[in-house]
């Protein structure tokens, strides 16, 4: 799954984290139609055993966001279609096989804020900085931003972001919701995948719940959010993976929760 602009191994003690890495470094790991499209197929074709998967980018940025250079002149149908493709890549990674970790790191602009919130956890490092230029580019987000971003830092930040261009640094970043996590410059992919492994230990059935089902229940009217939370609920407890851990637990064989 490794190709020129992409680089995909193995990592962990059962070999059960797929690390997915951008490697267009001298281009800021600039997005072009073949990055996404591969993106895509890594998670349509994930290797069996994967549990957890960290996406990181070469170089000093994560992600600069939409290659430019690329950038073709398209009628409105056109264009629609080309967003739609974007569209479809990006959904295989928010609603994929397995959680998705992004070590944020320099630029995370664009779309590449788009990709980053496709991912479930992100973490950034004190060099992150988050920008959305289409709006002083006489352009729109394409790419999922619309939707995704504003469910992260509300509509009025991210209108305010492509109005004025205003750009956040790691520290208000991780303040207003960007990233859950912010750790010391050149440590993201290490805690990426520190979170990534702790993720690939929970019930397989229990991730998916919370990929598929707790997104989804957050949109919806609270009398269906209560019924599909309950009926989650009775399928994930049913799984025999969940009796084994629960047995566990009573039992004391299992870590208690405890002040970190």
């Amino acid at each position: 799954m490794t190709t020129q602009d992409l680089h995909f191994e193995r990592r962990g003690a059962h070999q059960e984290i797929a690390v997915i890495r951008l490697t267009r470094g001298k281009k800021r790991n600039a997005l072009n139609d073949g990055l996404i499209l591969s993106i895509q197929k890594v998670f349509e074709t994930m290797p069996e055993g994967i549990r957890a998967a960290v996406i990181d980018g070469e170089g000093e940025h994560f992600c600069a966001g939409l290659d430019l250079s690329e950038l073709k002149e398209r009628d409105a149908g056109q264009g629609v279609y080309h967003s739609r493709m974007w569209h479809a890549a990006l959904e295989r990674v928010q609603y994929g096989p397995v959680p998705v970790v992004a070590a944020l790191h320099g630029a995370v602009v664009g779309g590449g804020l788009e990709l980053a919130s496709a991912c479930h956890i992100r973490v950034a490092d004190e060099t992150t900085f988050y920008a959305l230029p289409e709006g002083s580019r006489g352009i729109f987000v394409g790419g999922g931003g619309a939707v995704r971003i504003p469910r992260l830092i509300g509509a009025a930040r991210m209108a305010d972001m492509m109005f004025t261009g205003r750009v956040y640094n790691a520290q208000d970043g991780e303040r207003i919701g960007m990233a859950q996590y912010l750790v010391p410059q050149g440590q993201s992919f290490d805690k990426a995948l520190e979170l990534a492994a702790r993720i690939a230990e929970n019930a397989p059935l229990t991730n998916y719940a919370l990929m598929h089902a707790l997104p989804r229940i957050a949109e919806q009217p609270a009398d269906q959010g209560f019924l599909t939370e309950a009926m989650m609920a009775a399928i994930a407890q049913s799984a025999p993976e969940a009796k084994q851990r629960v047995r566990a637990f009573l039992e004391g064989r299992a870590d208690k929760v405890k002040k970190s």
